[in-house]
Order: C-alpha cells, then structure tokens, then sequence
C-alpha cells in the first residue's frame, strides 16, 4: 500500500461512518494544531476517537502534514454533505407476503441493520422475546466492538399491559448489551408506555416498525414498518435517545431488575 491510499483509506473509513458536522470538527482541530488526544476526544459518540486517531496516525506515518489531512478530510465532509441529501425509503412488513408486490421482511432487516453497524446501535422495544437470528446478530456486532444499548419496556411500566418474563430478559444471553428503560417515576402521564420500535445503526440507517422484536411481530403478525438510509432521520433518532439518556429521562436497567 503506497502512503496516500493508506492515509485515503483511513480517511474514507472515517467518512463511511462519521456525519459531515464531525469530519469537519476533526478537520479544524487538526488544522489548528490542536494536541492529539484533544482532537480525537472532540466529538463524544461511539467511534468518533477510534476513526480520528487512525486517520491521524496514518497521516503522520506517511509525512502528510496536519493541513494537508485537514483539507483532505474537509473534502470529504463536503462529499459526506451532499450524500446526506440522498435519502432512500423502503417499505419493510411482517407477516404473509405476495409476489404482486415484493416486500422485505421485517425479520430480515433487522439482522441486515445490526450487521451494518460497526460502532453504534442503538435499538427500542416496548415488548421482546429471544429471538436466535437477532440475538445471534446482536452477538456478533458485539464481538466486534460495537456499542449495543437497547431501550425496553419493563412489566412495572407496562402497568399490567405485558405478562410472563421481563423483555429485558429476552438479551440475557449476550452479556455486553447496555440495557435501558423509562421508569415509571419518571412518566409524568398515566398509561404512559414505552412504545416506540426502532433500531439505528452508526446513525447512518434508521428502522422504524410497528413490530416489537419478538417472533409474533417480526415474523407472523402484518406489521409495517419504514427503512431509511441516508438523510437526517436516522442521526436526529440517535440524538433524541442519547439526549433522553442524559438527561435521566431514560435510565440504565442493571441485570435481574
């Protein structure tokens, strides 16, 4: 590998999964000399200091200077702006399909989202049961390195509406995975409930389904659902849980709970 494709590669790593607000972030700093470990840790989301320090080191390690990586990258951030504006849409169901009208199975797009994600993901659920493609799935986005957080109802929130074992119960066996839930204290509203079903991988790609993650919704009953890739939605979704999350709206549910 000569010294620009190892530095373009890195780069390109970086833009496939950064937004362009965040390669442009790391463009300044590193254009205005800012220290290292500053620069990497700039943007708190998962991936960003992994991404920025490859891409530096690579840069260093090939004599290209902080400017010229600098306006390398604020290329690519105008790229990145200008496929942000793609947006593409596609219906996905549960439940029995014809051949009329070819549809993508739930089931299917959902392994296919957890597979894509290589720093993020982030899902919600109101109930769950275990299901092997998705756990399966779940497993492997761990084993390599993904930060998996899941948002479940809980049989305390769901006030009587959820029998039979807790959905957190459902991730039991893939022990990484960061579970969340809204308490009950924390629902200003009677009834309020944990409904929403969602999954968005590295910000990138957005799955939103009337389909809990169990084999009723994501397999036998008609649910729909929209898969989005590109655009804002899927990086305003993962904005609006992490926000939720640090504002103590949503809380970490500890194992056995």
């Amino acid at each position: 590998m000569t010294w620009s494709e190892e530095f373009e590669s890195a780069a390109a790593e970086a833009a496939a999964v950064l937004s362009a607000s965040h390669l442009r972030t790391l463009a300044d700093r590193l254009g205005a000399g800012w220290p290292t470990a500053a620069t990497v840790n700039a943007v708190p989301v998962p991936g960003f200091a992994q991404l920025a320090m490859a891409t530096i080191q690579a840069a260093r390690a090939t004599g290209i200077s902080d400017p010229e990586a600098a306006a390398y990258l604020r290329g690519l951030a105008a790229g990145r702006s200008a496929g942000q504006n793609l947006v593409r849409i596609e219906s996905v169901w549960s439940g029995p399909g014809t051949h009329q009208v070819p549809v993508r199975a739930t089931a299917q797009v959902l392994v296919d989202v957890i597979a894509e994600a290589r720093y993020e993901l982030l899902m919600m659920t109101y109930s769950a049961r275990a299901h092997s493609p998705v756990l399966s799935a779940l497993t492997e986005a761990v084993s390599r390195g993904v930060v998996v957080s899941i948002v479940v109802e809980t049989l305390a929130g769901a006030g009587g509406a959820l029998h039979g074992p807790e959905p957190a119960d459902a991730f039991a066996s893939v022990a990484a995975v960061k579970l969340w839930h809204w308490p009950p204290k924390q629902r200003t509203e009677s009834g309020a409930r944990t409904h929403a079903k969602i999954a968005v991988a590295d910000r990138r790609t957005l799955l939103v389904s009337s389909a809990n993650l169990t084999q009723s919704g994501v397999g036998r009953n008609i649910e729909a659902g929209l898969l989005v890739r590109g655009g804002t939605a899927p990086q305003r979704a993962a904005e609006h849980i992490t926000q939720l999350q640090t504002a103590g709206v949503l809380v970490r549910l500890r194992r056995g709970e």
